[in-house]
């Protein structure tokens, strides 16, 4: 069904427009250094409905394909990586949209084509078991109420609504997920994030104190099923464009640098600029080959995300135990480019300072920014772990296991190996 309100909406363009890019992008530095958070920037996407390009066509959104999505994430992070990383949660919502009952899309798909946002409120700090949650949404008085607490809550700070992932009475209630309002009664959104990068993306906590949620903002999730399988792996994928993003604008920076620069020294090539020294020509070179090796990764990563986000939806009513087993070809792909996808970036933003002088360091050009922030995105999953189970993959054809949530490990596995 497409509501009126929906169909008044104007057409939507999938692409960014490069001068609210510029805008973005302008005073990047200066909020780094200020750790000013994005309000005013956010604002301006949202009211473009960046945020609604996957949406479909027929509920007033762009219907943008995953591939079209990610590059606008790249060149969002080229501009500034907080900003594309705080939208991650919320374009996680909108795929397992796709997933869910025509009256669940009915009632979000138009909230998120107007131009509001979702953000992500899954995460524990600590004190809850692997795979289980303290956080409770329980029926009580014919009212669903919602209470614990979130950390690494990415971009709830600056949204309408956030998504928080909670646990019944019991294990076989399963997980599911509550929408509620940023403003609601009993919602706290703490800006207590800390990390040394990605510093304006809203990471901290959101406390939930018997918060009321609606009917229609209760949401199941079946574990293993291809809602699962597919948004994981997507907001994995989300990551890497963030990161592909920052290696853009870091070999960005270096080039501007040398075209720029004046200066030189005696031991470089007969005191050429910089910008005619070979050896300086020869680490931009290798600079741009390694973002084009990355974003080529990410973007293979990204369509064979949309084939089987199609296979997927196409299933999403089928039990996790029959599910084809080409719906998992998304999780080794992702498995796959963060192995590879983020040394690069790491790479590119170290070789930055291969290009220039001293000045490069200078705390005004916050140079520090791109490793620092790429370091911090390329924590979320340890590379380690990855690569393992790829390789039990390979080995065994053991296919990737997901989990509920992160948590404590169990009782008497420390020192122990499976």
């Amino acid at each position: 069904m497409t509501t009126t309100a929906t169909r008044e909406l104007p057409a939507l363009d999938p692409q960014l427009p490069e001068d609210l890019l510029g805008r973005l992008a302008e005073n990047a530095v200066r909020r780094e250094l200020n750790r000013e958070l994005p309000y005013a920037e956010v604002a301006e996407l949202d009211a473009a409905r960046f945020g609604a390009l996957r949406v479909p066509r027929e509920y007033g959104g762009a219907g943008a394909s995953v591939p079209e999505v990610v590059r606008e994430v790249v060149r969002l992070a080229e501009a500034d990586s907080n900003i594309a990383h705080l939208y991650r949660g919320h374009f996680g919502f909108v795929e397992s949209l796709a997933f869910q009952p025509e009256s669940v899309q009915q009632q979000w798909y138009p909230v998120v084509a107007s131009g509001q946002t979702v953000g992500n409120a899954s995460t524990e700090k600590s004190g809850n078991s692997l795979g289980q949650l303290n956080t409770v949404l329980l029926r009580r008085a014919d009212r669903w109420r919602l209470t614990g607490e979130k950390f690494y809550t990415t971009g709830t700070i600056f949204s309408d609504y956030t998504r928080v992932s909670a646990a019944g009475e019991s294990r076989e209630d399963g997980r599911r997920f509550a929408v509620v309002a940023t403003a609601a009664d009993g919602v706290t959104v703490i800006d207590d994030w800390d990390g040394f990068g990605q510093r304006l993306t809203g990471t901290g906590t959101t406390i939930l104190d018997d918060v009321v949620v609606p009917d229609h903002a209760v949401l199941h999730r079946e574990a293993g099923s291809a809602e699962a399988v597919h948004e994981a792996a997507f907001f994995q994928l989300f990551l890497l464009a963030v990161q592909v993003g920052i290696a853009t604008a870091a070999l960005h920076d270096a080039v501007e640098l040398i075209r720029r620069r004046t200066r030189t020294f005696n031991t470089s090539s007969g005191g050429a600029l910089f910008k005619d020294d070979p050896q300086i020509q020869q680490v931009i070179g290798e600079m741009s080959a390694k973002v084009f090796a990355a974003k080529s990764t990410l973007l293979q990563a990204a369509q064979i995300q949309q084939e089987c986000f199609e296979l997927g939806v196409a299933h999403r009513q089928t039990p996790a135990a029959d599910l084809p087993a080409a719906v998992y070809d998304v999780e080794l792909a992702v498995e796959r480019a963060h192995i590879t996808v983020p040394a690069l970036v790491l790479e590119v933003t170290q070789q930055l300072f291969q290009t220039v002088g001293a000045s490069a360091v200078a705390r005004t050009k916050a140079l520090d920014r791109h490793w620092r922030n790429a370091q911090t995105v390329a924590t979320h999953n340890p590379i380690v772990f990855r690569a393992r189970s790829l390789g039990d993959h390979e080995i065994n054809g053991t296919l990737p296991e997901g989990l509920n949530a992160i948590g404590d490990a169990p009782a008497g596995q420390s020192g122990k190996s499976s």
